[in-house]
């Protein structure tokens, strides 16, 4: 028997536990599609403007910092953890869906489904959201080729208190479920901007200009003999890391006031990007302590 708040041929049915509309899907249907299509299509994540946001740790810190959740998917909400109900129960989502076991199986990217899968929506961000100040640490990426390293990166600055991480160039999908799980939540709490050239960064060069703030620009590269312990970083400074096999393009090694590289004596002539953004993060970080 249904109550007077459930309406069945739209197959909408009102929960007095989660006090949220949930929309059943028992089918892949095109509600069902749409969110598959989510996960794996970057071009669709960024026509719809909306990202697949899976696991405990990356859910908890998307709402802890402010984003804006569209929609969660559960299965059998009387099944769920007292995490996963807290959450429902306060939820501001615009959408509940309730799936069968199955589809929530099929959907979910770990091993062991997740009982909670949250869609989330993609911000406009602008440059002009960086605060300025005397001991600004911004990263950029270029061109980065791989979604698990830029999670990786996204990690690294924000253990070593990096201001801005910004993208530039032909690259990975920021917003790809890979990415953020690497990040290991790191993505949610780190100011992040993805530019489509070098060129798109002078606005920002000439703001700090304008600022009369004393800033660097420091690449990284295999291939120059400066030693990133060589280098002072207590003031403003832009690191600059390059792709994984090419490194950073002429355009970026132009802009550099020094280009450092990290000592390595073994066989290997250089270490993943992810390895190495850490390294020269942690030296800077050392020397700022």
């Amino acid at each position: 028997m249904f109550s007077s708040n459930t309406v069945i041929n739209n197959k909408l049915l009102y929960s007095k536990t989660t006090m949220k509309k949930a929309i059943k899907i028992t089918v892949e249907n095109s509600d069902y599609q749409h969110f598959e299509v989510l996960k794996r299509n970057r071009y669709k994540r960024y026509k719809f403007r909306k990202f697949f946001i899976e696991g405990v740790n990356s859910i908890d810190l998307a709402l802890q910092n402010s984003w804006q959740i569209e929609s969660f998917l559960f299965s059998d909400f009387n099944s769920l953890s007292s995490w996963a109900k807290n959450i429902l129960r306060n939820s501001k989502a615009e959408f509940h869906y309730e799936l069968t076991s199955d589809l929530m199986r099929k959907i979910s990217d770990k091993e062991d489904a997740s009982e909670l899968i949250a869609i989330g929506r993609i911000p406009e961000k602008s440059l002009d959201e960086i605060k300025i100040k005397q001991d600004l640490l911004i990263v950029i990426f270029d061109r980065p080729s791989n979604p698990g390293n830029l999670g990786t990166v996204i990690r690294s600055c924000n253990s070593f208190k990096v201001d801005a991480l910004i993208i530039t160039g032909h690259r990975v999908d920021l917003y790809d479920p890979i990415t953020i799980r690497a990040s290991v939540g790191s993505f949610f709490r780190l100011p992040i901007f993805v530019k489509e050239s070098h060129k798109d960064l002078q606005l920002l060069f000439d703001r700090l200009n304008d600022e009369n703030l004393d800033f660097q620009i420091i690449g990284t590269s295999a291939k120059t003999e400066e030693y990133i312990n060589k280098v002072k970083y207590p003031k403003a400074t832009i690191l600059i890391i390059g792709n994984e096999k090419s490194g950073i393009s002429n355009n970026y090694r132009q802009m550099c006031h020094q280009v450092v590289k990290i000592p390595i004596y073994g066989v290997a002539s250089s270490l993943n990007v992810g390895c190495a953004a850490s390294i020269v993060l942690y030296e800077i970080n050392c020397q700022r302590m």
